[in-house]
């Protein structure tokens, strides 16, 4: 049992003001809706108790509904189960009965549940490993269709037809089951989480789609050498439209089958664990496709039965359904999805998408957050929160380890604290603010007119209670219709001036700009940090999934890894000085230090000095003016040494500080500091220091 649970099971006491509120005393006045939750948490593990608890019944509806192996009176064979409650009648079909829809019904129980036992003697050669199915249903509306199954640990789809149908996915029965060999990682002491988020299917320089295997074998080395300690998989979950980024999820247990096989994906996992790399899933539960022929909608012949009816269940803004978090079996799919996820391919956690939007009724669009009172009803989903306090529960029940990290972007009071407190239970949350802070700098105001101020401000503008994942961009700033920070800076001028010879003054630039933003954000911005596939080395232009639009191309669904590799360009550099911001933080354990503090900004000179942890960053903004013996407060007594500098030659820089300088101290009080050093400072450019034991 986790910390979390032992306290809600444990009764914390509810007579007095809610950890919450202690945290933060400015939340006295929601203190009854926060207790409220606690309660409504406590209840619901309550009402599981006699099926076994938050790790029974309610979280192993995968190892009992779809396809599982099992007895009835003593036979051996394959139990088939699906909740239709609304539905008149369900048959299974597929390759095993020529798809005849007349035979082989399911039976019903009382709660709505629909079963079928099949015999090994009648249908082990027919109905084997990787046997294609579906199931017909009647439904409450009189329709029939053919519907892929809720449970579905495979779907294929007919490469002629593009039609889904269900593989029976029993590799173990067939001898063909992956068997893990590498223990489950930590995170390593002391370090932050730094996140490389990478989407498998794009990863490959070859326009074409990538395969776990390709992943495994050519990407995953180069996340280790960067030093990154935690990947983060987008679009492992089945969905029919590869544009849509893999949001519009239709079959929630199955593994991306466009990449390959489940078992190939565990090899991936296995491999990063091998590496001492956690492995984390982009979880989507706050939606699903609207599909018919694919998705679960509809799928009794109702409108409420996986989803709320009616224009609730209809998302405005994402044309896709939302689920009923307040149903049981709708908790029971959720929550043992998040279980079989951990179990079945040893993921080490989850980014669960769209938080904010399964959190308010008006799902946070063009809502400003700015009060507390925004976070508690009559506008919060509370069956949403409480399916989160659940989940997050679970999975750290299930793998004590397990790193979940909230995509929310109205910053919701205690979203990353524990259930036992009142809080949602995760253990991070999107720094979401920060990345669009960057563009409409970068892209409404001349380098002249920046704000150190706020930039400072902006970065560390959170709720220091709760840890937080700092990003300068992620895949969102990437999309069709947007562009990498690289390409905002530097536009056109990457299609022929990146070369190392190249004078481009809008390519120097960039990179300087680009390597400022990515240090002040990785130090300043969370207790963990996150990238995108290939935009460590400035990946150029924008991503754009083949689709009707575009003429199916793959030209901008692809990472060139090649522009990194090449000696005679500066992408490689940029790359460098990537792997040595994650350096800095394996060394300094930077991201888990609490202490970060302004030493000084001086807007006139665009410098901003500031502390994280033990080092000293000192950052000229300045677009032309460099500075020599520029005089900067520092916090210890101590000499100090430059142990990063953003202008080094091995960074694309022009190298006019010489490497392993020493800076002394000297002990007149300055900035409110007792000691201070000299430096020079040029412009555009960013030194980090850390203090040196002073010689007596």
């Amino acid at each position: 049992m986790n910390d979390d649970l032992a306290s809600i099971a444990g009764g914390v006491g509810l007579s007095e003001p809610p950890g919450l509120v202690q945290v933060d005393p400015w939340l006295a006045p929601h203190a009854e809706a926060i207790r409220q939750r606690i309660r409504r948490v406590r209840e619901t593990l309550g009402s599981f108790g006699q099926t076994g608890g938050l790790t029974g019944e309610i979280s192993i509806g995968h190892r009992y509904f779809g396809f599982t192996r099992g007895e009835s009176h003593g036979e051996g064979g394959v139990w088939y189960r699906e909740w239709a409650p609304g539905a008149q009648s369900l048959r299974l079909i597929g390759d095993f009965n020529n798809w005849n829809r007349d035979t082989h019904p399911l039976a019903r129980d009382e709660f709505g549940v629909w079963h079928l036992f099949l015999p090994d003697a009648l249908y082990s050669e027919r109905l084997g490993h990787g046997a294609r199915v579906k199931v017909h249903v009647v439904g409450a509306d009189g329709s029939r269709r053919d519907r892929v199954p809720a449970y579905a640990l495979r779907v294929v789809s007919d490469p002629k037809t593009h039609d889904y149908s269900a593989q029976v996915w029993l590799p173990e029965s067939a001898g063909q089951g992956y068997a893990f060999r590498n223990p489950l990682p930590t995170l390593p002491e002391g370090e932050g989480l730094r996140v490389y988020e990478a989407h498998v299917g794009m990863a490959q320089e070859a326009g074409k789609v990538g395969s776990y295997d390709e992943f495994r074998e050519n990407i995953l080395p180069r996340i280790v050498k960067l030093g990154y300690n935690a990947v983060q998989l987008m679009a492992i979950q089945e969905h029919p439209y590869y544009a849509s980024f893999g949001y519009h999820v239709s079959s929630f247990f199955a593994v991306s089958s466009r990449f390959g096989t489940p078992e190939e994906l565990k090899r991936l996992v296995d491999e990063a664990h091998r590496h001492g790399v956690l492995m984390l899933l982009d979880l989507v539960h706050s939606h699903a496709v609207k599909n018919i022929n694919e998705g679960l909608n509809r799928f009794d012949g109702s409108d409420s039965h996986y989803f709320h009816p009616g224009e609730r269940g209809q998302h405005p803004a994402w044309d896709s359904l939302l689920f009923d978090y307040g149903k049981y079996e709708v908790r029971r799919f959720l929550l043992s999805n998040v279980r079989y996820w951990l179990e079945e391919f040893r993921f080490d956690g989850f980014r669960f998408d769209g938080v904010t939007s399964m959190l308010y009724h008006d799902h946070g669009l063009e809502r400003a957050f700015s009060s507390y009172g925004d976070y508690f009803p009559p506008n919060t989903e509370e069956d949403a929160v409480l399916y989160l306090q659940l989940a997050n529960v679970l999975a750290h029940t299930v793998h004590p380890g397990a790193i979940t990290i909230a995509e929310d972007v109205s910053g919701m009071a205690g979203i990353a604290r524990p259930v036992a407190e009142g809080g949602v239970g995760f253990d991070y949350r999107l720094a979401m603010g920060v990345p669009d802070f960057w563009i409409k700098l970068v892209q409404d105001r001349r380098d002249e007119d920046w704000n150190i101020t706020e930039i400072y401000r902006t970065l560390v503008n959170r709720r220091w209670s709760e840890k937080h994942v700092g990003y300068a961009e992620s895949h969102d700033q990437a999309l069709v219709g947007d562009k990498t920070l690289a390409f905002r800076l530097m536009d056109q001028e990457m299609y022929w001036s990146m070369g190392k010879e190249s004078t481009s003054l809008v390519v120097d630039r960039g990179i300087a700009l680009l390597k400022l933003i990515r240090l002040v954000t990785f130090t300043l911005s969370g207790e963990g940090y996150l990238n995108f596939m290939g935009n460590e080395f400035g990946h150029p232009e924008w991503v754009d999934f083949p689709r009707e639009g575009n003429e199916e191309s793959f030209q901008h669904a692809r990472r060139q890894w090649s522009l990194a590799d090449r000696d005679d360009l500066r992408y490689g550099e940029l790359e460098v000085f990537d792997a040595a911001l994650q350096t800095l933080d394996k060394r300094h354990h930077l991201l888990a230090d609490p202490l970060v503090e302004e030493l000084s900004i001086n807007e006139g000179d665009k410098v901003l000095v500031y502390r994280r942890g033990p080092l000293v960053f000192a950052v000229n903004f300045h677009p032309a003016a460099s500075y020599t013996a520029y005089r900067i407060p520092v916090p210890d007594p101590q000499d100090y040494a430059l142990i990063l500098d953003t202008d080094s030659g091995s960074f694309g820089g022009h190298a006019r500080i010489e490497p392993g300088t020493r800076f002394a101290r000297h002990s007149e009080p300055f900035g409110g500091r007792a000691q201070s050093v000299y430096l020079y400072l040029p412009s555009r450019t960013a030194v980090v220091l850390a203090p040196v034991e002073t010689e007596p």
